[in-house]
């Protein structure tokens, strides 16, 4: 796994600035507008495009060089950090500047992560694809706990310039460690849907085998239920807790690094013990952790709570999410991993946009002033979660985590998805 590991280094690197970005831009965006709604939309800008762009991304990751799509996904995000860097030394940033660079990012950030996971099989052999999904985990993890802690220290000194700065220079280190490791690229033979002259066909050809496979079908959907729930609270996530400390950008950090820390020792499990033997197993009861714990964190209004909370939520994420990879890897062959990998992204990708642009509407003109002294909701629930700044947002929340709760434990009662691993091949005995 040498390969791996120095691309994944490289990557890791370039997660950490661009979180430290995402983390000032959240601080910087919530002081100028105040609105849960602001805040959400940087994540519709972000995954528009990918929607778009998705089932073209997985024709292009199959024909073309996996590393010069990655290697292009970075280039992208570092030109757009310099952007935004001049913009703001001239004085002109606004925030609709943010929402077009993160359409553009998006549109190169879902090629360049579909060519990442594609060349996984690529790279290591296939007992070990949980165990590199999961130190991708790491990765995203690791830098939750660096990256808030690195920008809710620097903010202040220098700046959301000098933070950009950062980002950039990590963009530059992930590029070069893409240009020290050759990735191979799978040969593709002409019953591989490659032979088809219309282009459309190649792009759908990931949903049809898709569909041909039913229990490959039940994971999508409940993938993307999964997605839909967690990404409608995600978007809350920021703005309940702003709201609910005064704008302490310290407890938005802290509560950030539990979760990264909590990731990291989930990660590491996964990496070292292999996960459960069973992976769906795996994706299940870590989608049912993780909703009773965000339930227990959106009732809980003190950062003590939190913390435990967020911890037991964060570290089941390495578990369902290596696991679910891990599934999708056996069972996808590797020629057509990018059109039908590209397939499964655009369904999470519609269904997280859906989240998040239904949460931050439904919170500020709907459950904010309904949950204010004498509103609507107040009277039912304001003896649970006040009728202070957040509560709300707090309600929402709640919502969406007992949404998470039912997905899992309703899963187990789907055949196809329960026993996907009997009931399909895996794709080199097919």
């Amino acid at each position: 796994m040498r390969k791996f590991i120095l691309v994944w280094s490289g990557q890791t690197a370039s997660i950490i600035g661009s979180q430290m970005t995402s983390f000032a831009m959240t601080i910087w965006a919530w002081e100028m507008t105040g609105h849960a709604t602001a805040l959400a939309l940087f994540g519709l800008f972000n995954q528009l495009p990918r929607i778009l762009i998705a089932p073209f991304a997985g024709v292009i990751v199959d024909r073309f060089s996996r590393k010069v799509l990655m290697m292009l996904g970075d280039t992208v995000a570092g030109l757009s950090a310099i952007a935004i860097v001049l913009l703001y030394l001239t004085g002109n940033l606004q925030i609709w500047h943010l929402y077009v660079t993160a359409t553009i990012n998006g549109s190169f950030e879902e090629i360049q992560e579909l060519a990442y996971l594609a060349a996984i099989s690529t790279m290591v052999p296939k007992q070990q694809y949980s165990r590199a999904s999961s130190i991708s985990f790491l990765a995203s993890y690791g830098s939750s706990i660096v990256a808030p802690a690195l920008a809710g220290t620097c903010y202040p000194t220098i700046g959301f310039m000098g933070i950009l700065i950062v980002d950039i220079a990590t963009f530059a280190i992930a590029i070069a460690t893409l240009l020290l490791v050759p990735i191979p690229q799978p040969n593709i033979t002409e019953t591989e849907s490659f032979s088809h002259p219309n282009i459309y066909k190649e792009i759908w050809f990931g949903w049809r085998y898709i569909v041909a496979r039913p229990s490959l079908l039940a994971m999508l959907v409940f993938i993307s239920l999964f997605w839909f729930a967690h990404d409608f609270g995600a978007s809350l996530y920021a703005p309940m807790i702003l709201a609910r400390t005064g704008n302490d950008a310290r407890v938005l950090a802290t509560v950030a690094s539990v979760a990264g820390a909590s990731g990291v020792v989930g990660a590491l499990l996964m990496s070292t013990l292999g996960g459960p033997k069973r992976r769906i197993q795996g994706f299940l009861l870590g989608t049912i952790a993780v909703g009773m714990s965000k339930i227990v964190f959106g009732f809980a209004q003190i950062l003590w709570i939190w913390i435990p909370a967020q911890f037991c939520s964060s570290i089941n994420f390495p578990m369902l999410g290596s696991c679910s990879d891990a599934i999708w890897l056996a069972k996808v062959k590797p020629q057509v991993q990018g059109r039908v990998f590209a397939i499964r992204s655009m369904s999470v990708l519609m269904a997280s946009t859906l989240g998040y642009s239904v949460a931050g509407p439904l919170a500020d003109y709907v459950f904010e002033p309904a949950m204010k002294p004498g509103g609507s909701l107040a009277v039912i629930f304001g003896g649970i979660f006040g009728n202070k700044a957040g509560a709300g947002m707090a309600l929402l929340y709640v919502i969406s985590s007992i949404c998470l709760l039912a997905i899992g434990l309703i899963g187990y009662t789907s055949r196809r998805l329960r026993e996907v691993e009997i009931i399909m091949p895996d794709c080199d005995v097919e």
